[in-house]
């Protein structure tokens, strides 16, 4: 008898160990991973619903700090250094906290990121950066909190909040440039391949840099290639009207053109279409 309960017993803690309920989280985590330049941007946080309640002004005082999120802090990473508002943030982590207002937010990048919702006590020596953003107000209601990232470009993008009916835009800036000018300049004192040549020239165009410069580049890459392609042929006739050599970005074009042509990509055959009727070509 005392065998059988023995068992009986360690059957039932088997399956109390191993049977677990699991119901999912009212504040789901997301993690947001996008490129900026050549910096990784990384947000982890999580994502309260409106559910019916008033949020800002409500839910979330005015004035009042927010922990930006709900359960562990709202965490973005940046690979590189950045700046914000004027701040220089290092490479690293760090917690947002906000203090939304009826017109005006106040968005706080906190070096302590081991904090559950906001610190029990502000340190603000730990405040890498304050930015003080407009809220706008949308024509619609977001049920979800969301952090995104848009506006992106080359050096720059915008850190982006929207719940509710409200939305706020952090602008920052990345060292792509910066990053960029060392890569070219350590490849071009090294020992350079056309594919460098292009790359710097085809940079220096797209950041409206020193257009000579990248002139003398791409005519140098073209030149230790066997059979320039139809795309780098484009980039080169760019390049030439650039530089006020339009003649040179006619004959460029046409061979970009019949190249695209050969190769069935209609797109290119339309950008140099539009490009030689630009440049006023017969």
């Amino acid at each position: 008898m005392k065998k059988a309960l023995l068992i009986l017993a360690a059957f039932v803690l088997t399956f109390s160990i191993q049977a677990q309920v699991t119901t999912p989280q009212p504040s789901p985590l997301s993690k947001v991973e996008q490129k900026v330049g050549l910096t990784d941007v990384t947000i982890e946080y999580s994502r309260p619903g409106v559910k019916g309640r008033k949020i800002f002004g409500g839910l979330e005082a005015y004035d009042k700090m927010w922990r930006t999120g709900a359960n562990k802090n709202t965490i973005i990473s940046f690979s590189d250094p950045v700046t914000i508002n004027g701040y220089n943030l290092d490479a690293g982590s760090y917690a947002i906290f906000t203090k939304p207002g009826e017109s005006m937010w106040d968005v706080y990048f906190y070096t302590d990121t081991n904090n559950w919702g906001t610190p029990e006590k502000w340190d603000e020596s730990k405040v890498a950066a304050i930015a003080k953003v407009k809220a706008e107000k949308i024509p619609f209601t977001v049920e979800t909190f969301t952090i995104d990232i848009n506006d992106i470009k080359t050096g720059s993008a915008r850190l982006e909040m929207i719940w509710e009916n409200t939305y706020i835009g952090v602008p920052f800036e990345v060292p792509t440039d910066d990053k960029v000018l060392a890569s070219i300049n350590d490849a071009l004192n090294g020992s350079p391949k056309a594919s460098d040549y292009y790359a710097s020239a085809v940079y220096y165009l797209s950041e409206g840099k020193d257009i000579k410069q990248a002139k003398e580049w791409i005519d140098k890459a073209m030149s230790m290639m066997d059979s320039p392609a139809y795309y780098q042929l484009r980039q080169q006739s760019l390049i030439y009207a650039k530089a006020g050599d339009t003649q040179g970005a006619i004959e460029l074009a046409k061979k970009s053109m019949a190249g695209a042509e050969e190769a069935g990509n209609m797109q290119y055959v339309k950008f140099n279409k539009e490009s030689l009727k630009e440049w006023g070509a017969n």
